[in-house]
């Protein structure tokens, strides 16, 4: 008997990443990928592999992470979204499920990805209610010093200095097109798009843009990082919990039939 076709579906996933050990599968961890291939393979009743578009750390959450698996043509986005909703862990929802070209990949077809960082200076960020998904900093900061450095960072630079580990074969550089402060409930609210992003890069930007608006270091010192002015280093890289992957950009042509409720997951135009 001939194996039923087939179809690639996009999935736009939200978790709370305080309980994983980060997205990526791991043995003896529990993952995101591995709650996703568990209940996908139990749905199917055949083995999945579950495709990211980016591996966030231990701690880090999402709220537009997009993930691809391949299931038969039965499955309908709709019904693999109540399916889903319906079984996984109460720290994992999926948003919306998009059917997607046969060649589709969620992390290679990106064009960039947004990310976006809560500090709470107000003392009710230390709540159990919010601690989980913000740095609990608890202390007021001069948000002109925040917004200073941060006007150094569009454009393509090296970030080898606000990396925890380098990616050889792909190089330090980055192209960032937009990195802001705004604000959140409790706080300030960093949020940067870039094309691809090096280890603990954002937390590191965080970490030491937060210690400039301490007045913990002079705010040329950001200027100077991205340059590789030597013996000079980062601060700490900020705590994972108070970072996001909010969303993914995809060229235009890799929906199919796409529908009108879908949101996270976007498809763009690209130059």
């Amino acid at each position: 008997m001939e194996a039923p076709e087939s179809f690639r579906l996009a999935l736009t996933v939200h978790y709370d990443g305080s309980d994983f050990h980060g997205w990526q599968l791991q043995p003896d961890q529990r993952t995101v990928q591995g709650e996703l291939e568990a209940t996908l393979s139990r749905l199917a009743d055949r083995p999945c592999t579950v495709l990211g578009s980016g591996r966030t750390d231990t701690g880090v959450h999402a709220t537009g992470q997009v993930a691809s698996v391949d299931l038969p043509a039965s499955w309908t986005p709709e019904k693999l979204e109540r399916a889903l909703n319906a079984t996984l862990p109460d720290d994992v929802w999926i948003e919306s499920v998009d059917r997607v070209a046969s060649d589709f990949h969620p992390r290679y077809d990106a064009t960039e990805r947004t990310y976006e960082y809560r500090v709470g200076v107000s003392r009710r960020s230390a709540s159990p209610f919010h601690r989980r998904w913000c740095w609990p900093l608890c202390e007021a900061l001069d948000r002109s010093l925040l917004i200073a450095p941060a006007s150094h960072l569009p454009g393509r630079h090296s970030f080898e200095a606000f990396s925890k580990a380098g990616q050889p074969e792909r190089g330090v550089e980055c192209t960032i097109r937009e990195a802001s402060w705004g604000e959140w409930e409790l706080g300030p609210l960093f949020t940067v798009t870039a094309d691809r992003y090096l280890h603990h890069m954002v937390r590191y930007l965080v970490g030491t843009m937060v210690d400039i608006a301490r007045d913990r270091r002079p705010p040329a010192d950001m200027s100077e990082l991205l340059g590789g002015t030597p013996e000079l280093t980062t601060s700490p890289p900020a705590p994972a919990a108070g970072l996001f992957l909010r969303n993914v950009e995809y060229p235009d042509n890799v929906l199919l039939g796409r529908r009108p409720s879908a949101s996270k997951f976007r498809s763009v135009a690209t130059v």
